[in-house]
């Protein structure tokens, strides 16, 4: 491994970018996130006039964005990938067909308690309706979540359920974001998942080590470290901008327990719709021990789709990574649809 790369996991080794955001208290850093658009324009040097119009007021789904996410912004860019999934524009009050509030069909799942069960053997925990970082492609942006202090009582209720069916050997932890729980209440819903016996591994989906790495913590680490289950930590990062050296180090200390890590992506149009930035996303995963995973079409979310790329577009991107990457190293591009089995691939090149 080279100089470069050893610096780049040390955790004691941060760039200047990085550690003017850091804190070795994560609530202190989700406290401090930026929650107004001209804090973040200010922060950034970037006038308004240099940007599509803007939504001025993008309640209930508000901008929220740690400062260590900003610090990996480009000053004075308007086409900023990392800006461009947080900033809240007019177009997302738009009414576009085909787009809705609900387009994984989320509701018809959820019996009131936040266990999802879409697929065989798996069940999903909406843990948290909270997130460190807004991001305005996300699926689940209109989601009701519970408020929380209904939240312990409905994953009590989940846990039972999990307990009485038999048939499911995995917990995958979203939300929101599972890591927005601190480290008590994580663990106590990972003592409840660890006391049902059929229960075989626990996957969290996060993007906390990418947008507020400090959340890592030898402590998180350590609990990982001994569960009974099998763990595995699905990171969403959509530009390798995205993974500074705190959030390398984030991962390398994770990938220290023994946690296997994975990335899935949205494709997003203006983000990372380009072959070079796929590129780039999948190197530098791999620099960060992480292996690409699903490359997802755009969920149909209310208030998304100026991100959409389409599907002849899409296919014949992951064509060309293909003849550029190895293998390893290309997501699967794939679809989420109501009802169905399994996450749908899309087939690509010779498949079709």
């Amino acid at each position: 491994m080279s100089s470069s790369i050893n610096r780049e996991l040390n955790p004691t080794i941060l760039p200047r970018s990085d550690s003017g955001c850091q804190t070795r208290d994560w609530k202190q850093a989700l406290r401090q996130a930026i929650t107004e658009t001209d804090v973040l324009l200010d922060a950034l040097g970037l006038e308004r006039d240099r940007l599509p119009p803007l939504d001025p007021d993008p309640r209930p789904f508000g901008l929220r964005v740690p400062r260590a996410f900003v610090a990996l912004m480009r000053p004075g860019d308007p086409d900023d990938p990392l800006l461009r999934q947080v900033l809240p524009l007019a177009r997302e009050r738009v009414v576009v067909p085909g787009f809705s509030a609900d387009p994984v069909d989320d509701a018809a799942a959820d019996q009131g308690d936040g266990l999802l069960m879409k697929y065989h053997g798996r069940a999903l925990l909406i843990a948290t309706g909270a997130c460190a970082l807004h991001c305005r492609h996300c699926f689940r942006r209109h989601y009701p979540h519970a408020a929380p202090e209904t939240g312990q009582t409905r994953l009590r209720a989940a846990l039972a359920r999990l307990a009485a069916d038999g048939s499911i050997n995995e917990v995958i932890l979203s939300g929101g974001d599972p890591l927005m729980l601190d480290d008590d209440r994580l663990d106590a819903l990972l003592d409840g998942l660890e006391a049902i016996g059929q229960l075989r591994r626990v996957r969290l989906h996060t993007r906390m080590p990418v947008v507020l790495p400090a959340r890592i913590t030898e402590a998180l680490c350590a609990r990982l470290a001994r569960s009974r289950l099998e763990t595995v930590v699905v990171i969403h990062a959509n530009h390798a901008n995205e993974l500074g050296e705190a959030a390398a180090a984030a991962l390398a200390r994770l990938r220290e327990t023994g946690t296997m890590l994975l990335n899935q992506a949205v494709l997003l149009r203006g983000v990372n719709d380009g072959v070079a930035a796929q590129c780039a996303l999948s190197e530098r995963l791999l620099g960060c021990g992480v292996l690409p995973y699903y490359l997802h079409q755009l969920d149909r979310v209310q208030g998304g789709a100026h991100f959409q790329v389409d599907d002849t577009e899409a296919r014949a991107l992951v064509a060309t990574l293909r003849a550029r990457l190895p293998g390893y190293l290309v997501p699967r591009l794939v679809r989420e649809r109501p009802g169905a089995v399994a996450k749908l691939p899309l087939a690509v090149g010779d498949e079709i």
